[in-house]
Parts: structure tokens; sequence; C-alpha cells
């Protein structure tokens, strides 16, 4: 009987084996599981972190590109403001000259028909007119006996050309005209051959 006992204990023995290892095994997948889930936990709060850098990137880029436009119209508009009054300077300095410009006239006029003490004065003063005109830029169209030009010229009388003599040369001038560059302040009142 002993024997029997023996035999039969093993026999027991290894039918709690199975049970003990099934509990075991069931304790170990439990414990991978929770295992597994910090991880699952730890992969999706990855995946948040790196979508909120993608977006925080994009919106990132998005200011940048915004900057940068912004600054580029203020270059643009600081750049048209400083011509503007750049033009308004010069538009205004010209319509003062322009309004000068009979002065000079009158004293080229008086040059020619005054005695020699006046003469002395009159160039003086008349030198000074010129010297303010060239330091303003400012050059005289007096364009006798060249080709006529209507950007620098107007025509008011014209005379019949003499023989020899190319039609359309200015034969003569009653007002000088002035330029600043290329831009002409007073056209030059001139006599045309035809």
């Amino acid at each position: 009987m002993n024997e029997e006992i023996k035999e039969g204990a093993p026999v027991q023995e290894d039918a709690a084996q199975p049970a003990e290892q099934s509990a075991a095994q069931e304790q170990q997948a439990e414990q991978a599981e929770k295992a597994e889930q910090p991880r699952h936990e730890h992969h999706a709060a990855h995946e948040k972190l790196k979508a909120e850098l993608a977006a925080a990137k994009a919106e990132a880029a998005d200011y940048k590109d915004k900057w940068m436009r912004c600054a580029a119209e203020f270059d643009n508009f600081r750049k048209r403001n400083e011509q503007t009054r750049r033009n308004a300077y010069v538009d205004g300095t010209a319509d003062v000259l322009l309004k000068i410009l009979p002065v000079g006239d009158n004293l080229e006029r008086a040059l020619a028909t005054c005695d020699e003490q006046t003469k002395k004065g009159i160039e003086l003063v008349l030198r000074s007119f010129n010297k303010l005109l060239e330091e303003e830029g400012i050059e005289a169209i007096d364009p006798k006996d060249e080709e006529f030009d209507p950007a620098y010229c107007e025509a008011i009388m014209s005379e019949p050309a003499a023989e020899g003599v190319e039609p359309g040369y200015v034969k003569e001038v009653f007002l000088k005209g002035y330029k600043r560059g290329e831009k002409v302040l007073r056209f030059a009142q001139v006599k045309v051959t035809t």
C-alpha cells in the first residue's frame, strides 16, 4: 500500500503542478499586460507630443511668413514715402523757381538797355541769380541755331527758311527755357524756320 501511495502521490503532485503552472502563467500574463499598458500609454503620449510639436512648427512657420511679409510691406511703404517726400520737395522748389525765372528775364532785358554804371550792378545781380539756378541743378534752354525740339521748345512764330538754311531750326529765342535734369520747368519760346 505504501507503494501505491507513493505511486499515487506523485500523480497528485503532477496534477497540482499544471494548475500551479497555469496560475503562474496567468499571473505572468497579467504582469506582462500591466507592463504593456504603461508602454501603450507612453507611446500614445509620445504621439500626442509629436502632433503638438508639428502643429507648433507649422504655426511658427506661418508667423514667420507673416512677419516677413509685414517687414517687406513696411520697407516698401518707407521707400514710397521717402520718394513722395523727395518729389514734393523738388516740385515745391520748382514752383518757387518758376515764379523767380521772370526776374532773371527782366535782368537780362535791363542789361541790354542800360548805361555802363548800371550794367555792372545788373551783371552782379544776374551772376548771383544764375549761381542760384546752378546750385538748384537748373539749366537754361537756349536753342538758337539748333534743330527745333518740341520736348524743350514752344514755337510761337515761324519764318520761311532763307536760301541755304534748312527748315525746322530755331531762328530766334524770345524767352529762354529752363530744365532740371530732364524735367522741363519752362519751355523756351522760339521762332522756327519753315
